[in-house]
């Protein structure tokens, strides 16, 4: 498996360019919280599991990215600072696929 370049932008507008690895079965959040481009606590609080949207991210590229589920639609109908472009990192599996991801992080709320 290869390794992905992805661009993160962090809640203080700076953009990060982070190479992610697609064999190790990790999440957008993990990346996030694996670079610490967010503070200890405020990102991934439940832990990846759909249910919190601290992890909630603006999908800034036109990557594919796999359809929404039902967890994340919902976690995201009650969400702070939802755009038409918000998902969940937890829910953004880093696959070859990903290759040129950008993202900007949520406000934290």
């Amino acid at each position: 498996m290869e390794d992905v370049n992805i661009k993160i932008t962090d809640r203080d507008g700076v953009t990060h360019d982070i190479v992610a690895p697609t064999d190790m079965a990790m999440n957008l959040m993990e990346v996030v919280r694996s670079y610490e481009l967010a503070p200890e606590g405020t990102i991934g609080v439940c832990g990846g599991m759909a249910m919190c949207a601290s992890c909630q991210c603006y999908v800034l590229s036109g990557t594919e990215l796999p359809e929404m589920g039902d967890d994340e639609e919902a976690m995201l109908s009650e969400a702070f600072d939802v755009k038409d472009n918000s998902r969940l990192g937890c829910q953004i599996q880093i696959t070859p696929e990903m290759e040129g991801l950008e993202v900007e992080l949520a406000p934290e709320s």
